[in-house]
């Protein structure tokens, strides 16, 4: 499951879809092209039933650089790839898959955009990330509605309005990525915790992130009743099942 992409590969390992950005020699910076890659990828990665977890990694220095502003600066970069980046980043927002990322190098703007529609971002510590699209003169996507989300209405606009960076450390610091991994073994850390996050990925872990993703935005009594249906889905899906057999024999469950 590799497809014909020019700037990106999935590789399909079992029920885990493996997405890098492959465009090294421009620190993975997406034109227009990209712009369409991802979002038709996404959206077959999505609609695949086989995959339950999808990583995003970059090749080479960098997980990525966000938009092209070589191309930008020469007016090839048409106003259509602000749509179709952001569509592609709903998509692995609300998918039913676990997206799970690994920051190296740089995460700056659409990078860092997209580290943020993922569910779990791993990072270095010396990581930059940031989203300066403000001194390119545009707004930074809507890193503006997913930013402020993880570290706070204060931080996310010192950090969009003035658009500088910081490193991986300081991000995990304030909620920006979720875990540390050390530059020399960042790939295996990241492989560990990709095992450990595919293991808890049941039925109901889907529901979960289903859930999440209104937990701002839906009065209680609306998300109560979403709720009561997802739990029930939850418990109707052969998931469920298992993990009660699992946990009559003592042993870990083997989600479906």
């Amino acid at each position: 499951m590799t497809g014909s992409y020019k700037t990106l590969s999935l590789v399909k390992d079992g029920n885990i879809g493996r997405l890098e950005l492959i465009r090294p020699e421009r620190l993975n910076a997406v034109a227009m092209t990209g712009a369409h890659e991802l979002y038709d990828v996404v959206q077959k990665i999505a609609a695949d039933p086989d995959l339950r977890l999808v990583t995003f990694t970059g090749a080479g220095r960098a997980f990525s650089t966000g938009i092209d502003l070589k191309d930008l600066a020469a007016g090839q970069i048409e106003p259509l790839y602000f749509d179709l980046w952001d569509r592609a980043l709903r998509i692995v927002e609300t998918m039913d898959k676990l997206a799970v990322c690994l920051i190296h190098g740089y995460a700056v703007g659409g990078g860092l955009q997209l580290a943020l529609a993922c569910d779990i971002r791993a990072c270095t510590p010396t990581a930059k990330l940031g989203l300066p699209a403000i001194k390119e003169g545009l707004i930074p996507g809507l890193g503006t509605w997913r930013l402020a989300r993880y570290v706070g209405l204060g931080r996310a606009k010192s950090l969009i309005i003035r658009g500088n960076m910081i490193d991986g450390a300081e991000a995990e610091r304030i909620g920006m990525v979720d875990h540390l991994v050390t530059e020399d073994t960042a790939r295996a850390e990241f492989e560990a915790l990709v095992a450990e996050y595919a293991a808890s990925n049941s039925e109901g872990c889907r529901q979960s992130k289903a859930m999440l993703l209104d937990c701002f935005d839906m009065g209680f009594d609306a998300f109560f009743e979403k709720y009561l249906d997802r739990q029930q889905r939850a418990m109707d899906a052969p998931d469920f099942a298992e993990a009660m057999t699992a946990y009559k024999e003592n042993r870990q469950p083997k989600w479906q």
